[in-house]
């Protein structure tokens, strides 16, 4: 299979990268600086490098804190910078991704591009509050993935577009805001149970968002 990873230089990302090339797979990895989120030029040029006739596309990107940013608890801390950033990395970036690589999946059979979204983004699942920009950043997402599987599923009735939630993992990513109780697992294994679910997808299912056990979560 041709795969592709972007975002390969983060824990998850190198996590599916590794063990997709351990099964086989001919992987491309993709990441800063040949790729930037925030420059559509070089998710152009990126794209144009990988050619057609892909079979997986994993979008293992996100922001979630950095920068002096850390989720906001109320919307005392909303900005205006830190919400135009997360829409940009979270929303806006994969948008982009898809723009140029859906296009390349292959047509002829079953092809999957799938981008890592989070269960915060849910908006019927949200009962929290908290997190405004990364939540509503992700909800974005989902509603793009949403619209794009639409328009992949008239071109190809074996391409499937879905965004997943990882679960909470061992990175940099979640680290600071894994709690007690939570299972933190390592990237190795939420690499494994995600490809487990994107092996069981099917076209019927394109546009939905699934967790890293393959249930649906509610938008």
């Amino acid at each position: 299979m041709k795969t592709i990873i972007i975002g390969a230089s983060g824990g998850i990302g190198r996590a599916f990268a590794d063990a997709l090339i351990a099964r086989g797979d001919a992987v491309i990895r993709l990441s800063r600086p040949d790729l930037d989120l925030t420059d559509e030029a070089s998710i152009a040029a990126a794209a144009e490098l990988c050619g057609a006739d892909i079979d997986l596309i994993i979008d293992a990107t996100g922001f979630l804190h950095g920068g002096g940013f850390t989720p906001e608890r109320s919307w005392k801390q909303l900005d205006a910078a830190h919400l135009a950033y997360n829409f940009a990395t979270n929303a806006i970036g994969p948008a982009l991704l898809m723009k140029h690589f859906l296009p390349r999946l292959a047509r002829d059979r079953r092809a999957v591009f799938a981008t890592l979204s989070a269960r915060v983004g849910s908006i019927g699942d949200n009962n929290l509050g908290g997190w405004y920009s990364y939540r509503a950043a992700k909800a974005a997402l989902n509603q793009l993935v949403r619209t794009a599987s639409i328009e992949l599923g008239r071109q190809s009735k074996l391409s499937i577009c879905v965004a997943l939630h990882p679960g909470t993992v061992a990175t940099g990513l979640s680290a600071p805001f894994a709690k007690a109780g939570l299972e933190l697992q390592t990237p190795e294994l939420a690499a494994q149970r995600i490809l487990a679910v994107i092996d069981a997808l099917v076209p019927a299912q394109s546009g939905g968002l699934f967790d890293h056990h393959g249930l649906a979560i509610p938008y």
